[in-house]
């Protein structure tokens, strides 16, 4: 336990047969439960972890998958089984050794303590984080928290796709877990469904861990893409469950007009120039009215940020 708490981690592992036992090794003692989460591994994966559970096991439970699921329905499955045993603080470390054990009382303790409903660390921030991280992944983790901030509410939230978080059984009771997102958005798709029930969330500085024989396919620039649909159609969603469903806010109709005009305007522009280049010269009033759009679109969407993260502020 952890200042009166009963604390689980949940470990969704995919092929982490030559790392998971370093993981359960270093699990600090304070930890009730630990549920290892196998999605259809192809190594031994099971094998070791089988181990560890004969050894003890009431502390540790593996979870088996007959379909791989993606680490997001990994952690979603020990999610809900410590949503049935009743954790009062549930963290989730990765199989393969890249969080630190050292973190998790920082990660655990505001929501043991009640001062927020979820923690998620934030890789980021720390001093030597730009020679620790590699690069790509440094840069394709910052757009896409910088675009996660817009689609979640939470603008305080620096690294939206870290996986070492912690969060608090009211919220775990909330949240339907079999709707979440059950891949690598993952992350993004949980903040978006805890700013919606307007829970708070928290920042937590942890130390990035690199080179620990982890191997990773992921392509944080390759995924933008395919992550920003993503979280264009989350942003929706949040738009119309907080403040139309849920609530009202006048901030969703500066959103409409921002997201008509702005891009409106921008390929209106666009197309003055390639006339200007290709037939001559136009109408300065078009060239006015292009301006017009763009300045306009641009002013209302700065204008509903601003009402969102005055909305969200005490959501830390």
């Amino acid at each position: 336990m952890f200042e009166g708490a009963k604390v689980a981690v949940v470990i969704p592992c995919y092929n982490e047969g030559h790392l998971i036992a370093r993981v359960i090794e270093t699990m600090p003692d304070f930890v009730d439960r630990l549920y290892l989460v196998d999605d259809c591994s192809h190594d031994d994966t099971v094998d070791v972890i089988g181990r560890f559970v004969d050894e003890n096991p009431d502390r540790i439970r593996l979870i088996v998958h007959d379909v791989n699921q993606g680490v997001g329905g990994a952690i979603a499955s020990g999610y809900k089984a410590a949503l049935a045993d009743r954790m009062d603080v549930t963290a989730v470390m990765a199989g393969d050794a890249q969080m630190d054990p050292a973190d998790l009382p920082a990660v655990v303790a505001p929501v043991a303590r009640g001062e927020c409903d979820y923690t998620k660390g934030n890789r980021l921030f720390t001093g030597d984080a730009w020679n620790i991280i590699p690069r790509v992944r440094y840069l394709g983790n910052s757009m896409i928290s910088l675009l996660t901030k817009i689609a979640s509410g939470y603008w305080h939230v620096a690294d939206s796709q870290s996986g070492y978080t912690a969060i608090g059984l009211r919220a775990l009771e909330t949240i339907d877990w079999d709707k979440m997102y059950k891949r690598y958005g993952q992350p993004n798709d949980l903040l978006v469904r805890l700013n919606i029930h307007s829970f708070r969330v928290r920042d937590v500085t942890v130390r990035p861990v690199y080179g620990v024989g982890e191997r990773s396919g992921i392509k944080p620039l390759r995924m933008i893409p395919g992550l920003s649909w993503l979280l264009f159609r989350l942003f929706l969603y949040r738009m119309g469950m907080k403040y139309v469903i849920l609530d009202f806010h006048p901030l969703v109709f500066f959103y409409i007009i921002g997201l008509v005009l702005f891009p409106s305007g921008f390929l209106f522009g666009v197309y003055l120039l390639l006339m200007r280049v290709f037939s001559g010269p136009v109408a300065g009033t078009s060239a006015l009215f292009a301006a017009l759009m763009v300045i306009t679109g641009l002013q209302f969407l700065l204008f509903a940020m601003w009402f969102d993260m005055d909305y969200n502020k005490d959501l830390k």
